[in-house]
């Protein structure tokens, strides 16, 4: 499977696109049309602009166009190669870590309701590839299995008629949804795993939210896990073998990997010193926030606050020339370069 050439002026960066979204619950929230909840982003990253591990409610789908990545999903870690596709339901942490100089993302993300409200007794049928995701799910569809390149397709046809403002592009939308899903149906049909698993994960994390709410609300504090045991009504060793079990991490990896990354966008987006971020992030000293931060990010803060605001500025003249409107997008997204082996035919052609 060769790169897929995605146009620059399409990518959005990972984690500023992502992580001012997460909240200390670790949910990620995307702004979809309510009405119809359904997008498709191009996302790139590079080493040491991880997102945090996260959970969302909606679906999601992420095809790697170009470069080498790991799916980090609860305490697993999967290799990702070009042309390989990533399957990934609402209850597991999980994020993109780039294993390479860069990396390209193709990802869908949607609402299960958009399915589900559908009518129909079999529509749920449809969803069933991400209900079955216990701790030996394959999340990754290899390239040499064919069914990414398809669905990678189906992915650009949708973004083709996006956003869906009309009753025959929502009609098309999910029509190719619909293909994408009875792919995965297909795939997985030998897969055992039972929506029980889906359901016992819920409940988990549903135990675990008065912990997160204090977390929202007392983030700076210190906490330690005696303290947050005593929050969810649990012995300090049930609560540690727990958390682990339903996050992938233990508390304190997650709480710091949590003040980290915070850090990382105050660093980029503000103007306070080192020092401020490290106190208002929890942190006991600056120094032990410096080594946190090296630990995690690969590099000190000050020189992340450097790098990071080097690369947008490179990043800013990259897009100066983003299409204005949905026709250009979709016109751009007809021409995407590929040496994938689909023939030209089998490209999209821009909408009229």
């Amino acid at each position: 499977m060769s790169t897929v050439r995605i146009p620059k002026k399409l990518c959005e960066d990972q984690f500023r696109l992502v992580e001012p979204q997460i909240n200390a619950e670790g949910i990620h929230t995307w702004p979809f049309d309510a009405a119809f909840p359904i997008d498709v982003r191009f996302m790139t990253s590079g080493p040491g602009h991880n997102v945090r591990k996260n959970r969302h409610e909606y679906f999601e789908l992420a095809y790697l166009c170009a470069g080498a990545a790991s799916l980090e999903i609860q305490d697993r870690s999967l290799p990702l190669h070009e042309g390989d596709l990533a399957v990934v339901g609402s209850t597991l942490y999980h994020r993109f870590e780039c294993r390479s100089d860069l990396m390209t993302l193709a990802v869908l993300f949607f609402q299960p309701d958009l399915i589900r409200a559908d009518g129909g007794p079999d529509n749920a049928e449809y969803l069933t590839p991400f209900l079955l995701q216990d701790a030996q799910f394959p999340h990754v569809v290899h390239s040499r299995t064919g069914i990414p390149s398809q669905i990678f397709e189906l992915v650009q046809r949708i973004r083709s008629e996006s956003p869906a403002t009309t009753s025959r592009a929502r009609l098309a939308v999910k029509t190719y949804l619909k293909m994408i899903l009875i792919l995965l149906v297909n795939q997985f049909a030998s897969y055992a795993g039972t929506v029980e698993t889906f359901q016992r994960q819920q409940r988990a994390l549903e135990r675990l939210r008065p912990l997160f709410d204090h977390l929202e609300k007392h983030f700076g504090e210190p906490i330690q896990v005696q303290e947050a045991a005593r929050i969810c009504g649990m012995s300090e060793s049930h609560f540690m073998s727990f958390f682990k079990r339903a996050t992938g991490q233990s508390f304190m990896a997650y709480l710091n990997h949590c003040r980290i990354e915070r850090a990382q966008a105050l660093l980029v987006m503000t103007e306070k010193s080192v020092s401020d971020i490290s106190q208002e992030m929890g942190f006991c000293d600056q120094s032990y926030f410096g080594t946190v931060f090296r630990k995690l990010i690969g590099v000190t803060p000050a020189a992340y606050r450097s790098k990071s605001r080097a690369d947008g500025v490179a990043r800013q003249a990259d897009h100066s020339a983003v299409p204005a409107s949905p026709m250009a997008r979709a016109a751009v997204v007809g021409g995407l370069s590929t040496n994938s082996g689909l023939s030209a035919n089998n490209r999209l052609a821009p909408r009229a």
